[in-house]
């Protein structure tokens, strides 16, 4: 089986994320039943995550409820507020559940086949810039982030509409052809994309820097 790798080109912005394309013939009969074979990473993300996903909102949406999102953010909010601190170990946390996530995401959403691993990269490249909390983080950013970042959340909320579109009609595509279309492919890989910075901006808050309204690299 190949693939065509896909090399991220040079970002300023510190989250990144890359999908390699299949350029195979995918699976079928796991296509068919995605939303059955899903279930036990389902429930092994969950259980991580403290709390119940909602498997066929998030497929399209790529998210996952604040409440229960198994990412460190109020205690992180606490630390840069008073501290100027984002300690490593909370950070590792949220890169690893990060990139387990988007596995997740991305074979519930067809782009992969490989069933999701754990902790292995897999053909999903998900990377965050640790920062320089003393340096790089306003200490009261944390505050105000997830409310300067609405202007993102209403487009997004309708690019993820026309991503659960690209995804019922890679399905079908999937079950005829074996291929999912590059196009869908690269919109749906945006769409995530674009989810990541607006995550690490006003969640994960690893910057301070606003993201870019952009599907690209």
């Amino acid at each position: 089986m190949s693939t065509v790798p896909v090399t991220p080109s040079p970002s300023a912005y510190p989250a990144t994320l890359s999908i390699d394309y299949p350029n195979r013939q995918l699976n079928r009969l796991t296509s068919f039943f995605r939303i059955i074979t899903v279930i036990p990473i389902y429930v092994v993300l969950a259980l991580i995550s403290g709390g119940i996903y909602t498997i066929g909102a998030h497929m399209a949406t790529w998210r996952v409820d604040l409440a229960a999102c198994g990412v460190l953010f109020l205690p992180l909010v606490l630390m840069i507020l008073f501290r100027k601190k984002y300690p490593k170990w909370w950070f590792d946390w949220n890169l690893a559940f990060t990139r387990f996530r988007y596995r997740y995401l991305s074979y519930l959403a067809l782009l992969r086949d490989e069933y999701p691993s754990t902790d292995e990269e897999q053909a999903i490249h998900l990377n965050l810039i640790y920062p320089d909390a003393q340096n790089e983080l306003g200490s009261g950013w944390p505050l105000i982030k997830w409310l300067l970042a609405f202007p993102h959340y209403f487009v997004l909320f309708f690019l993820y509409i026309v991503a659960v579109v690209c995804v019922i009609i890679a399905w079908f595509a999937i079950l005829f052809t074996g291929r999912y279309p590059k196009g869908l492919f690269d919109f749906v890989v945006g769409v995530g994309r674009w989810t990541l910075r607006v995550d690490a901006y006003a969640f994960l808050l690893i910057t301070d820097k606003y993201p870019p309204f952009s599907l690209q690299v």
